[in-house]
Formats: structure tokens, C-alpha cells, sequence
């Protein structure tokens, strides 16, 4: 793994600023936010990961403090702080940053429906911010359609859907492509669905091998060649403040999503 983390990656031409959304529960945003990120710093690149869930559980991941008394993504969505002034290096990870969450974003929702421009605060706070000195920008939703996962929505060029390989793994899948459509018509065109994740990926059983068919052949290219399986270790590593990347580098999980990293890393922004 030290030989892998050596070896830097392409990277982008320009910052790549992903949403990564689904507002099923469950399915591996944080989880993929985390490591994803983790993995395209180890090889080389610039990363930042902004925390909109307010559970803050991308932050507890990254080792970054996030109680309340911490300025958070909650100032700079309804209190105009600068991104800048929030923005913390991940202490595990070289070229990881993060913006945190508190728990204060949980009444954010409705603050913001006062606010003028409610829905493209974020990208706001983005177009003030130097986003040029990263390579990555990853904005890790909550599992909802409200407004914080609608900033994101706005705030992002691309969007990556993980899609854990279970029953009923494609419901509610239709109302969030509504919702990318909505936005991508009225507050965000450049907006598009560049990456589907498949995670949780059980070999044993036939149906995950069903719901990654059906997947592949619903959403085609944009479904990374790599699965994410069912790993204790990915579950394990937050509880000590680590991404599974340093937390068990040699586990199925870290080198499967080092893999889904090092695709998304050489496809450059899918067109």
C-alpha cells in the first residue's frame, strides 16, 4: 500500500466539485465521501471535503472537531462567514481538508428558507472561496431533499450517487433524478450525474449481483467498474477518527475504494 500511496494519480485541470447525494439513509454517502477523499489525497491531490450532514459524521471521520462552539458550515450558510474561515486540515491525511458540520445545521433547513438566494448559498460561499488550490471539492449530503442536499445539488458540477446493491436499492432513486433535473433546469445547468457507486456489495448473494446489472444497465457507463463490498473495517474506522484508508489500509473496503478513486481519478470529469 505505501508503494500505492507513492504514486500520484492524474489530476484535473480544473477543481472538480462533486455532490455526493441519495436521499435513501444508509447507502454509503459518508462512508464514500471519506474515503474517496482519503485516497485521491493519498495519491497526490488536493482535496476538500465540505460536511452538510448535520450529523457531522464526515467530520468525526476525518478527526476534525466539529462541537458546537467550532465555526462550521452552519456559519457560512446562514451567518455569511467566509469558507475560508471554517476550513481545517484533516490531521491524519496530508492535502485532506475539511469544512465541518455541527449540530447547529440541524436547524438550518428551516433558517434558510428566510434567507434571500436560499438555495445557492453554498455555491455562493464557493465562487468567494480559492477553490482553484484544490483539486476535489466533496460535499457529503444529508439523507434528505431539503435544502442543505438542494445547496449541494447547486453548489456541485457533477453528482456521484452511491447505490448500496440491496432490495429496493433503485426506489426513491427516481425522485432524486426529478430533483437533479429540477435543479439542473432552473438554478444549476452545468449540473450532471458523472458517477454511480455501487456500495455494500455482498458476493455470496445473487441479488447484489442483480441490483449491479440492473444499475449498470439503467445508468450505463457512469457506474464505476469497481463495488464497494460489505467491509466490518470501512464500519470500524469513524468510531476512532480514521477513514478505513489509514485506519486498515490492507482491508477489501480501503482497496476497494482506493480503487473506485484511482477510476474516478483517470476518467478525469466524464463527459
Amino acid at each position: 500500500m505505501s508503494g500505492r500511496r507513492e504514486r500520484e494519480w492524474p489530476r484535473p485541470d480544473r477543481c472538480r466539485i462533486i455532490t455526493i447525494a441519495n436521499q435513501k439513509g444508509g447507502v454509503g454517502k459518508t462512508t464514500s465521501s471519506v474515503n474517496l477523499a482519503a485516497s485521491l489525497a493519498m495519491h497526490g491531490a488536493q482535496v476538500l471535503v465540505v460536511d452538510l450532514d448535520p450529523q457531522g459524521n464526515a467530520s468525526t471521520a476525518l478527526g476534525v472537531e466539529h462541537h458546537a462552539e467550532i465555526p462550521s458550515i452552519y456559519d457560512v450558510l446562514i451567518e455569511d462567514m467566509a469558507l475560508a474561515d471554517i476550513v481545517v486540515a484533516a490531521p491524519e491525511i496530508p492535502n485532506l481538508y475539511c469544512a465541518p458540520a455541527t449540530l447547529n445545521l440541524a436547524g438550518a433547513e428551516i433558517e434558510l428558507v428566510s434567507k434571500v438566494a436560499r438555495e445557492s448559498r453554498l455555491r455562493r460561499a464557493l465562487d468567494a472561496y480559492d477553490t482553484d488550490k484544490f483539486d476535489y471539492v466533496l460535499i457529503d449530503c444529508p439523507p434528505s431533499l431539503g435544502l442543505l442536499t438542494v445547496n449541494a445539488l447547486v453548489g456541485g458540477d457533477e453528482l456521484l450517487i452511491p447505490i448500496q446493491c440491496e432490495y429496493y436499492a433503485l426506489e426513491g432513486l427516481g425522485q432524486l433524478i426529478r430533483t437533479v433535473d429540477l435543479v439542473k433546469a432552473h438554478l444549476n445547468q452545468k449540473l450532471r450525474v458523472s458517477t454511480i457507486l455501487l456500495t455494500m456489495y455482498d458476493a455470496r448473494t445473487r441479488l447484489a449481483a442483480q441490483v449491479a446489472d440492473d444499475v449498470r444497465n439503467h445508468f450505463g457507463d457512469v457506474v464505476l467498474n469497481t463495488v464497494i463490498p460489505r467491509s466490518v473495517r470501512v464500519s470500524e474506522a469513524p468510531s476512532y477518527g480514521q477513514s478505513v484508508m489509514t485506519y486498515d489500509p490492507g482491508s477489501s473496503g480501503a482497496l476497494a475504494y482506493s480503487e473506485a478513486a484511482s477510476e474516478m481519478a483517470h476518467g478525469g470529469a466524464r463527459k
